[in-house]
């Protein structure tokens, strides 16, 4: 009987709140019509070393050097040596950010349209929407590897975890990678969610023993530079990939990081929002006096009584020590790279894979409860779990609109900087639209690669979909794009369209009610002001340009009563729970049936 109820989804949504506490409780080959813009090798350069940083979960004035007030010096320093990209735009969720990172390729064309765990179910049959990455595309890495680069893999993947889909599968010497979205920072076996029965951990395709207790940063950091130490008299360039945990959920640092922030946020998300608008306004990162949205996530802080207050400011310390920790290990890095007399030739890059995370993962408090602290006293410890929350999400990404897995600039904004050799721009900042699908095709620039097109090693495959930040880098402001290029984005629902300064984009709840509205996201990045009525012309045909777009791309509209938070507690259910605890559930259920139906019985012999 069970079975067959859980057949449907909407007899899912319906017995979720009351199944769930039950549930709970117990280059060869390689051809190309693509020449690289810039060959640094055929000018007599060597070709450089490249290190790329992934942040998680970082809104977009997080880093000091984007107008934040929590203490970077490292990235700050790198950032202030090259480029930062005030215009830089992710999906607003891991799994597609890392995909369009590592090929180039648009998410859905790479077959993670969305994160597995809050894809629908009637998407899974669509190639566009498998989780992981497809067949049909090609890593920078193995590009890199098949020309001459030692490459290496430290931290989170989340891009695939068959095994075809692993680091040496896809262009990576050496590896120690964590296949899932997040887990704690603290102990590498505790989930985070109770998605999976565990962590999954690789190191070089296999199982990975991983120390009982570590903190994840300081630990990525370590192998990263453990593999570089192994191959230090090689003469071959390196890749250097550190995927951070920090700050995905829960949050959690070194308590001496976290004593620094005491008493810091005791004035609340709407002040620091202010403060750090006004910071990024000074900088040259946004126009001056950018209107801010009132998101109807945000919380009045004054509302708060006086402890809700102190906890809610406790959260915010320990994101910030996370991020400084995370920081600390990039210092660690550098370094290294000096001692090793390879930092004058090596590029930095440096993202978040999308903006701050506002979800307050509600429905697993339950099981939460049965495995960590959320006391006050030990926020940001082993064994406690802290998130940042809606609100101060917002003041994250300020001074722009929205947060993680939504299509506003708050989710898909992210601060992106390049710094090293032949990198230079006089003012430091480049304001036009860039991707992430830009990173791949001038990774291969800098090395002199040609991007494959239709073939890579006798398999027809997808084509780079970005284009080369070179010119950025080398002190061309001009835009990349041409003014009617336009570039799509779709995730769980929320879609956007750019076309030179112009965004049309819709938002489903909360922070949305499904319409599209239109922004221009240059001279109002906080998507303010909707001009639709002024352009009635551009608004009906971007539109149908989206539409296109998303036709091409194999894009499918979500289902009316479509909720992300609601379709990851579906899918954890039947993908996890039903076929591990089956017996459990279906007791859990029918022994109270059973007492129903005999105390109806015992009702009706009376």
């Amino acid at each position: 009987m069970i079975e067959s109820c859980l057949r449907s989804e909407k007899h899912v949504r319906g017995v979720l709140i009351a199944g769930l506490a039950i549930c709970l409780s117990v280059s060869n080959g390689l051809a190309s019509t693509v020449k690289p813009q810039h060959n640094a090798s055929a000018q007599g350069q060597p070709k450089p070393n490249i290190v790329i940083m992934v942040a998680d979960d970082w809104g977009f004035t997080d880093l000091g050097a984007f107008g934040g007030e929590i203490a970077t010096p490292n990235l700050d320093a790198l950032a202030r040596r090259g480029v930062r990209f005030s215009n830089f735009h992710t999906a607003a969720s891991c799994s597609p950010t890392r995909s369009m990172l590592l090929t180039g390729v648009e998410s859905h064309r790479a077959g993670i349209g969305n994160l597995r765990e809050s894809t629908p179910r009637a998407h899974f049959s669509s190639p566009a929407y498998q989780g992981s990455l497809s067949q049909r595309v090609v890593t920078v890495s193995s590009l890199l590897k098949d020309n001459g680069y030692r490459t290496y893999i430290t931290g989170k993947w989340n891009v695939g975890s068959e095994p075809h889909n692993l680091p040496p599968q896809r262009g990576f010497d050496r590896s120690i990678v964590q296949g899932d979205t997040g887990s704690d920072n603290w102990d590498p076996q505790q989930r985070y969610l109770p998605h999976t029965d565990k962590v999954y951990w690789y190191e070089d395709g296999r199982t990975a023993v991983l120390p009982a207790k570590f903190y994840s940063s300081e630990y990525f950091v370590d192998r990263m530079i453990g593999y570089l130490d192994q191959d230090k008299g090689s003469a071959k360039p390196f890749l250097a990939y550190v995927g951070f945990q920090a700050n995905h959920v829960p949050l959690q640092a070194p308590a001496e990081f976290i004593a620094k922030y005491k008493g810091r946020y005791n004035q609340g998300w709407t002040a620091l929002r202010e403060a750090r608008r006004d910071s990024a306004a000074r900088l040259g990162l946004v126009p001056q006096n950018t209107p801010l949205a009132t998101l109807p996530t945000t919380l009045v802080w004054t509302a708060q009584d006086a402890q809700a207050q102190q906890y809610q400011a406790r959260r915010m310390e320990v994101y910030a020590a996370m991020a400084e920790a995370m920081d600390h290990h990039v210092g660690r890095l550098v370094t290294h790279l000096k001692a090793a007399g390879q930092f004058e030739n090596t590029v930095f890059l440096f993202l978040s894979d999308n903006g701050a995370e506002g979800s307050d993962y509600d429905l697993a408090q339950l099981w939460l409860k049965t495995q960590y602290s959320q006391d006050i006293d030990r926020l940001g410890g082993p064994g406690a779990y802290s998130i940042q929350g809606p609100s101060w999400a917002s003041a994250s990404a300020s001074p722009l609109n929205g947060f993680k897995f939504f299509a506003g600039e708050g989710g898909i904004r992210s601060p992106m900087f390049m710094a090293g050799p032949g990198i230079q721009n006089t003012q430091g900042i480049y304001a036009g639209l860039t991707h992430v699908t830009d990173i791949a095709p001038t990774l291969l620039d800098m090395a002199g690669i040609a991007r494959p097109s239709q073939n890579y090693k006798g398999q027809p495959i997808e084509a780079m979909a970005g284009h080369s930040l070179l010119p950025a880098l080398q002190g061309h402001n001009a835009p990349l794009r041409q003014a009617d290029e336009i570039l799509g984005y779709e995730l769980s629902g929320n879609a956007a369209l750019f076309k030179g300064a112009f965004k049309l984009v819709k938002n489903l709840a909360p922070l949305g009610d499904g319409q599209w509205r239109l922004y221009d996201v240059v001279a109002d990045p906080g998507e303010t002001r909707d001009l639709q009525k002024q352009w009635p012309a551009e608004f009906a045909s971007m539109q149908k340009d989206y539409q296109i777009w998303a036709d091409a791309h194999g894009v499918l509209p979500v289902p009316s009563d479509y909720n992300p938070v609601m379709q990851v507690t579906i899918n954890m259910i039947l993908d996890y729970w039903l076929p591990t605890f089956g017996l459990w559930i279906a007791a859990g259920w029918l022994v109270p049936l059973a007492g129903w139906v005999w105390w109806r019985r015992s009702r009706r012999r009376t």
